[in-house]
């Protein structure tokens, strides 16, 4: 067990140290189309940048949309402190460019800031929402790492909000009121970590706790956590939700690339 700690913790501890290399105050990457009317946000997820979200923006201005992409530094504070300057960002930079609606594509933690900041002050101009990977009920590995030596170096304030319990972030945000698709992966290339969730899960996240009172579709795929914001499956059913509001997968179920 002590052996499957140290190698998980591992892991964790790379990630950190990619995070620690990443922006230091949020910036912001604004791509404008032929039409401004409707603009798309893309916020990270935890210990990522907006790398990871750029085959995404591409995909989606190759659909016409306008694109804001956030780099924002996921480790700055707790939930409360990041999602006012992350979320508003793009709404401003959005805004600037002459957006009437603004749709958002989340990336695991990216979906919670979403959450917490439409509640807390709500969006007047907010369109769709597609969150991928998203710890909707909150995160297993949290429960079980929370404690572990060196978490704080991975997790911060934030991980630590994004327990299964009912004092975590996700948990007491309760239902979503905006029109949202929520895509699940469930592969992993952690199978420590995966050992760590209910199955099926993408390595970090189980699908169940992806899933949110409130959502309009939901979809599953054969990707993890940290491929599932590039590849073509996703792309092309977020660009699809974003335009009619529905993904185009026929069964809803589990669709491998």
């Amino acid at each position: 067990m002590n052996s499957i700690r140290l190698l998980i913790l591992g892991a964790l501890l790379i990630a950190a140290a990619f995070q620690a290399a990443c922006v230091n105050q949020a910036r912001s990457e604004l791509v404008v189309a032929t039409s401004n009317d409707e603009c798309v946000v893309l916020l990270h997820g935890l210990n990522r940048s907006w790398r990871a979200m750029r085959p995404m923006a591409e995909a989606l201005q190759d659909a016409g949309f306008a694109t804001v992409n956030i780099d924002y530094p996921s480790q700055s504070g707790t939930i409360e402190e990041i999602a006012p300057v992350a979320v508003n960002l793009g709404l401003e930079e959005c805004r600037q460019a002459g957006a009437k609606t603004i749709h958002f594509v989340t990336h695991s933690l990216g979906g919670i800031l979403l959450r917490y900041q439409n509640k807390t002050d709500p969006i007047p101009d907010l369109g769709r929402v597609v969150m991928l990977g998203p710890p909707n009920q909150g995160s297993e590995i949290i429960d079980r790492t929370r404690d572990w030596p060196g978490f704080e170096m991975f997790g911060g304030d934030v991980g630590a909000q994004l327990g299964t319990n009912p004092e975590g972030m996700a948990v007491k945000l309760g239902p979503v009121d905006f029109e949202l698709g929520v895509i699940a992966g469930t592969g992993t290339i952690n199978p420590f970590a995966s050992a760590m969730l209910p199955n099926p899960d993408d390595g970090k996240v189980s699908v169940a706790s992806t899933r949110v009172d409130g959502m309009d579709d939901f979809l599953v795929v054969g990707n993890s956590h940290h491929y599932i914001t590039r590849s073509e499956i996703v792309l092309r059913n977020t660009r699809a939700f974003l335009r009619d509001g529905a993904f185009i997968e026929a069964d809803k179920q589990e669709v491998i690339e």
